[in-house]
């Protein structure tokens, strides 16, 4: 269980929220909402102890399991099962069994020269290490690990895999299992589970989810796994520090806000209307002295009763998206031929034959680990192929956004960041465009690391808005977006007159792009684009 006591949470000096006061225990399935930046990662890294509130206690009286925005496995060398077992520290007790038994089978192999004791005492350090292993769960444990990995879209023969040979989809997936496996005693704290999760994985969380037994807070933008899932609400308000607890479902917590707010919308007509009669009469009433006394009585009356209003809700601002204006180029500024490329034997790209012409619209899809990325990162320059090459046409300006945010670097501000994004642009140059993008004040000087992963969506946009691009590589651009936000980025997408090459998991990021072809990996088959290709998108 969880316990908030008179929490405050800032992020530097601005104040996110005050004096909360709530608990988590088993069975709560919350769904915390909110705008980009409103404060939500904060919170859930207090929750999770990563972070201490600026005043007040978060006490936690049982384990966590916590699912970062930025999550990524500790060491890139050990496998996809080694990674999943580490939950519940049975990674070690397994290669213990493993060193074990290759011993006591070199024990038994070279028992009849050697001194018959040797095998003895392999023989007694098997036992010892099965022992320890069966006490963790042993191979029922392991079974079970392998049953998260697939319903999170994991196959089999990826559990034997580095973690640093996967793609960054499957890494998102690796951690969450890890979490999911850990135990059904723990709180879970989850930030944006659904990220890189095709249809079959999602119900599978969902229902996973829905039967947990311990306590739950997950941040989403999936509103079908909210309503599915929780069965409270907590909205952080950020422009007025407060959160708002609501102990329903999802419908109910909808239906019941947009009553509210046209409860608020009415109560707030019919006082002004009746305060504005009052002042009008006052005001002909205060000519004569025989009423002027009536009239300032009439006035203070209609003053209190709008002071006793509820304070109209103010609208929450939106970031102005729009992609660059792209600069003169070529018939064909981006191409590629015969592109390969293998991670620790598994070959990911197998001869990708590439034309980008001006302003053309390319979707790609294919399975998570089909190489999707891995082509983006290619085309970028941030990695090198194994075989063939990239060419880059007459007049070519690419522009990156990468969906792991490898583009920013997380030690620089975020006006460091933008500055290396846009180095023409002068510093107030630089503070309107970020203005632009929601960042503000002192926000403009926070180190993009403590950014959460919608905030660094929205710095990542922002270098790429005076960057002249004629070529833009997106790689999930709509992750980590509020509904507000999204469709800025859609809309932006949708108006740019350039060509883009669009990774994605979201329908509505195809509808908005409008592509004209397809690639589908790993075949590396293009094709023209057609309805019948939507099925896959979902399934990318």
């Amino acid at each position: 269980m969880i316990t908030v006591r008179d929490a405050e949470l800032r992020a530097g000096a601005r104040l996110l929220l005050s004096g909360v006061s709530f608990t988590v225990s088993p069975g709560d399935r919350i769904g915390l909402v909110g705008r980009n930046g409103a404060g939500k990662t904060t919170l859930l890294n207090a929750l999770a102890g990563r972070t201490r509130p600026a005043a007040g206690a978060v006490t936690r009286t049982a384990p966590v399991g916590f699912l970062a925005q930025d999550s990524r496995a500790a060491d890139p060398a050990g496998t996809v099962a080694d990674r999943i077992l580490s939950a519940r520290g049975l990674d070690s007790a397994l290669r213990a069994l493993r060193r074990a038994e290759v011993a006591m089978t070199e024990a038994a192999t070279a028992a009849d020269a050697a001194d018959p004791a040797a095998l003895d005492r392999a023989m007694r350090a098997y036992a010892r290490a099965e022992a320890a292993f069966q006490a963790g769960g042993g191979y029922a444990a392991e079974a079970e690990a392998a049953r998260v990995a697939a319903g999170l879209g994991l196959p089999e023969r990826v559990l034997a895999e580095p973690v640093g040979a996967l793609s960054g989809g499957q890494k998102r997936r690796v951690e969450l299992a890890r979490i999911l496996f850990a135990g059904t005693d723990r709180t879970l704290l989850l930030d944006e589970p659904t990220n890189h999760l095709d249809a079959d994985s999602l119900a599978w969380l969902r229902t996973f989810l829905q039967a947990h037994q311990g306590g739950l807070v997950v941040i989403s933008h999936d509103t079908a796994l909210l309503a599915d899932v929780v069965n409270r609400v907590f909205h952080l308000d950020a422009t007025r520090a407060v959160l708002d607890i609501h102990n329903t479902g999802w419908g109910t917590y909808l239906s019941r806000r947009d009553a509210e707010e046209r409860r608020r919308t009415r109560e707030r007509v019919s006082a002004e209307r009746k305060a504005a009669a009052l002042h009008a009469q006052a005001g002909r009433m205060k000519a004569r002295s025989a009423t002027a006394t009536m009239a300032r009585s009439m006035a203070r009356r209609a003053d209190r009763m709008l002071a006793g209003l509820e304070p109209a809700r103010r609208t929450e601002k939106t970031a102005r998206i729009r992609l660059p204006e792209p600069a003169p180029c070529g018939r064909t500024p981006l191409g590629a031929i015969s592109l390969a490329k293998a991670y620790g034997g598994h070959r990911v790209l197998d001869g990708v034959d590439l034309a980008v012409d001006r302003g053309s619209r390319l979707v790609v899809l294919g399975l998570n680990g089909a190489g999707k990325t891995t082509l983006l990162r290619i085309l970028a320059g941030a990695e090198r192929p194994d075989a063939g090459r990239v060419v880059h046409g007459h007049g070519l300006r690419l522009g990156y956004f990468a969906q792991e945010h490898d583009t920013l670097d997380p030690g620089r501000t975020v006006l460091e960041n933008l500055a290396l994004a846009a180095a023409h642009l002068s510093p107030g140059e630089a503070r309107r465009v970020l203005g632009a993008f929601l960042f503000t004040g002192d926000d403009a000087d926070k180190p993009a690391g403590v950014l959460s992963g919608g905030e660094k969506t929205r710095l990542a946009l922002a270098g790429l808005v005076h960057s002249g691009a004629n070529v833009l590589l997106l790689d999930e651009p709509t992750n980590n977006l509020d509904p507000a936000s999204r469709d800025e980025v859609l809309g932006a997408v949708g108006s740019y007159p350039g060509a883009i090459v669009m990774v994605t998991h979201d329908e509505g990021a195809v509808d908005a792009l409008r592509p004209d072809r397809v690639l589908l990996l790993p075949d590396a088959d293009e094709d023209l684009w057609d309805e019948g290709y939507r099925d896959l998108i979902a399934l990318a």
